[in-house]
């Protein structure tokens, strides 16, 4: 499994205090409520976003904020962001990661609300487009990802929930682009485009 351990050492933690950490991260994303948002969306996140390496300025900012990003998932709240964004601050900051990265980190996170189509930085862009890569998987994997956020809002009664899924997915569709750095808007836009119009009907039929 892909560890955070050698970038927070590479800020000189504690190797005990930074293998602590990856273990409370580790439990945090294994909750049983989990389906979509756990340890393998966190990885394919990672593999995203090594492979935009050249659109970013501060790769290691960028892996902290994805390690965090989901650290506290309650698909009944509306402040997931907001609260793993302080929640990175409270872990990391003992760990001697200096206060300009942490202010950075916890920006992107509370950007991962998606609640924004303004223009944000390159290490931004880069999170959310793997955080969006998803989007553009092929036709089975895609299905996987929808059924995986209907299993974590199970509670939702149907018609519900397709409404309320329906609007976010029409929120990304009047985007002029969903993916913001120019490599994953070629190679991954119409895909994503795609996948989001067949569910779209599929929650409307």
């Amino acid at each position: 499994m892909i560890s955070p351990v050698p970038l927070l050492t590479s800020f000189s933690a504690n190797p005990a205090d930074a293998h602590l950490l990856f273990d409370r991260l580790v439990a945090a994303y294994s909750e049983p409520h989990r389906f979509y948002h756990t340890l393998e969306h966190i990885h394919d996140m990672l593999a995203v976003a090594a492979k935009l390496t050249a659109a970013a300025a501060d790769p290691g900012a960028i892996e902290l904020a994805i390690w965090f990003h989901d650290a506290v998932y309650d698909p009944k709240a509306k402040d997931n962001e907001d609260r793993s964004a302080e929640l990175a601050i409270e872990w990391l900051r003992p760990l001697r990661i200096p206060e300009e990265i942490l202010r950075h980190v916890a920006a992107m996170i509370r950007a991962t609300a998606h609640t924004s189509a303004d223009v944000f930085d390159a290490d931004t862009s880069v999170l959310l487009d793997a955080d969006l890569a998803i989007l553009s998987a092929d036709e089975s994997r895609y299905a996987r990802y929808a059924a995986d956020i209907r299993r974590e809002y199970a509670w939702v009664e149907e018609s519900a929930y397709r409404a309320g899924r329906a609007k976010v997915l029409q929120g990304f569709l009047a985007r002029p682009r969903i993916y913001r750095t120019e490599r994953m808007h070629t190679i991954a836009e119409n895909a994503a485009r795609r996948n989001l119009g067949v569910e779209l009907e599929q929650l409307q039929s």
